[in-house]
């Protein structure tokens, strides 16, 4: 069964939180290529997670119309 846009948004956007708390990890632990390269996949997700709430969104609206 496919995913909705709400799912799939809430899903990039726990990647990025644990994204985001590894890159912090790294960074603590002083390899900060690591951290950078988490940092950038964060990012990412984070873009993916906007674009999956902003369908979700106009899904969202286009249904009350």
């Amino acid at each position: 069964m496919p995913q909705s846009p709400h799912d799939r948004a809430a899903e990039y956007h726990n990647k990025a939180a644990h994204a985001h708390e590894a890159a912090a990890t790294a960074h603590g632990k002083g390899d900060h290529l690591s951290a950078h390269e988490l940092s950038r996949q964060a990012h990412e997700y984070s873009t993916k997670a906007f674009e999956y709430s902003r369908d979700a969104s106009a899904n969202f609206k286009a249904s009350k119309e």
